[in-house]
């Protein structure tokens, strides 16, 4: 055979055989699909790779659920996370403290109340100091004891009006301090980061109130002690009186005479 009738054989024959090799190959890999997915009970020739497709669907299930149950414990363990964060803040007390200078104030004003004149803030200066002054006058007295009782009187109501004034001027002075202490004391608890921070600038802010309540009440009680004082004076002169005129009653009566009058005789 001549090199021309070879080349021409072959590129005559090639084209089939390389069909026919591809068919055959596309016939073995059906063969081997359908025979992995219809025959699974038939053993696998060890040339050939077996593919399970139910145990891969299976293993694909298993995976996925799987990761849902990891998802989940990572959902879990961010929500315990968050939880724990919260509770530190709910926990965390408040940077910011007024007691010191509401005991300050406090003692202030006790201190101004522990200096009332003459008749001190106890019963049992009252009951004694009252008794000489106020409910013991009697026609019997001399002069300079009644002058002294009523003078003893005046200087009490004029010492009881002037530490109510010093009250007063107290608790006036306390204003700013009061609007400087609630400014802070509001704006802590507005901007708390949890509940215990808000709940003690709440307690704060009634502690503040109760503080101004105890100035009130102070002021009150320095008010009332003046004006009792004033009061329990006037009623003690009314007794004055009533026990000088007894006093003078008591005397002879009243004998006229004839007065001289720029050396003359009478005229």
């Amino acid at each position: 055979m001549t090199e021309k009738s070879f080349r021409f054989s072959t590129e005559f024959f090639a084209p089939a055989r390389e069909k026919h090799f591809h068919c055959t190959a596309l016939v073995a890999s059906v063969t081997l699909v359908f025979g992995a997915t219809f025959d699974l009970s038939r053993p696998a020739h060890a040339q050939w790779a077996v593919y399970d497709g139910a145990n891969h669907v299976e293993n694909v299930l298993i995976a996925a659920r799987t990761l849902q149950q990891i998802d989940n414990q990572i959902t879990s363990l961010a929500n315990q996370a968050q939880m724990l964060v919260n509770q530190g803040r709910n926990l965390a007390s408040l940077p910011l403290s007024t007691l010191s200078t509401l005991q300050s104030t406090i003692s202030q004003t006790t201190a101004l109340l522990a200096q009332a004149q003459n008749i001190a803030y106890s019963v049992q200066s009252v009951e004694q100091q009252y008794q000489q002054a106020y409910t013991s006058v009697s026609s019997g007295m001399s002069d300079s004891a009644l002058f002294s009782q009523a003078q003893t009187r005046w200087q009490n109501s004029v010492g009881g009006f002037e530490d109510a004034l010093k009250l007063q001027a107290r608790v006036v002075g306390n204003i700013p301090s009061d609007s400087s202490a609630m400014t802070q004391l509001v704006s802590a608890s507005q901007t708390s980061t949890g509940a215990l921070q808000a709940a003690q600038a709440g307690n704060q802010l009634l502690a503040l109130q109760s503080r101004q309540l105890s100035d009130i009440q102070a002021e009150l009680a320095a008010n009332g002690r003046a004006t009792a004082l004033q009061q329990a004076r006037d009623a003690a002169t009314e007794a004055e009186s009533e026990a000088q005129y007894r006093h003078f009653s008591q005397h002879d009566a009243y004998v006229p005479g004839t007065v001289s009058m720029f050396g003359g005789s009478g005229n």
